[in-house]
């Protein structure tokens, strides 16, 4: 391993950095926090790259061990790979990749924002996930299944309630049917970099069949921070998981699409709290409004 520049001097708060072979990519690991504390994995989304989860990893690795990583394609995780390899059973098996790398004999606690939190929903609802995975906070980033699910059985159904989450959720995603284009790519690489263009295969290599359904369900305890003040999420989309999940609590989060950056106290305290609750440190807690 070798440090990071921006690392501290005492021990548990310097960085390390290796690398971790994935499903066929290269990925670039970051770990800070004392090595024998509890494993917390934060995982990014688009057009991000580890760095997104610094101000939350900094408040965590106080009494915490804090993994990051660059997904394949962004960052510090380069890789040619076609748009099909970045389907999420692909971005999964990244994922567990790291989590044996890192904690082989420990289940870790994981964490993921926008497509991280996308790709930690497949990983959860693989079987016998809850041996690797102790727990799940997810932030602005539903399950693909779920939400497919839940369009489905609200078309077949529909209510006015049902029918104004589908049109609410539609509206908010309108963006991405441009990004999954051929025209994105020069736009986004002019207006925010290469790399943001390089992570534009995610949304190519997602392009969910209406027709497809999985029965995917998962008794990993699930903390979903809901953030009010998200523009591409609704929370119709975030309850589409409701039915799948043995153990779910939502919690509305005063914040915009980029909290671990904006809010990074409030998502920090969050993450601790479930944490502490699955490991049995704290009493279960209700879901409710977090400050």
């Amino acid at each position: 391993m070798t440090d990071l520049p921006d690392m501290a001097t005492a021990p548990r708060r310097r960085w390390r950095q290796r690398t971790v072979r994935g499903d066929g990519v290269d990925l670039a690991v970051h770990e800070v926090g004392d090595p024998d504390a509890v494993p917390v994995v934060l995982v990014h989304g688009w057009p991000d790259t580890h760095r997104v989860w610094l101000p939350v990893a900094r408040l965590l690795a106080d009494d915490l061990r804090v993994v990051l990583y660059d997904t394949r394609g962004m960052g510090l995780s380069p890789t040619r790979a076609p748009d099909a390899s970045f389907a999420v059973a692909h971005l999964a098996a990244d994922l567990m990749a790291v989590l044996d790398d890192v904690s082989p004999d420990r289940p870790v606690h994981l964490v993921g924002h926008d497509w991280g939190s996308v790709q930690g929903w497949e990983a959860v609802c693989e079987p016998g996930a809850e041996e690797r995975i102790a727990s799940f906070t997810s932030l602005s980033g539903p399950s693909l299944d779920h939400v497919a699910a839940w369009v489905r059985r609200t078309l077949r159904r529909p209510s006015p309630a049902g029918v104004a989450g589908l049109v609410g959720q539609a509206l908010s995603s309108s963006y991405v049917p441009f990004l999954a284009s051929p025209f994105a790519p020069p736009v986004v690489r002019l207006a925010v970099g290469p790399d943001a263009a390089s992570g534009l295969r995610y949304y190519r290599g997602n392009r969910v069949s209406p027709h497809r359904l999985r029965e995917r369900r998962t008794s990993v305890p699930v903390l979903q921070l809901a953030l009010t003040h998200d523009p591409a999420v609704r929370e119709a989309a975030l309850a589409a998981s409701d039915p799948w999940c043995d153990d779910l609590r939502r919690v509305p989060l005063a914040a915009g699409h980029w909290a671990p950056t904006t809010r990074p106290e409030a998502v920090a305290a969050q993450v601790r709290a479930h944490v502490a609750e699955v490991e049995g440190l704290t009493p279960r807690r209700a879901g409710g409004a977090a400050s």
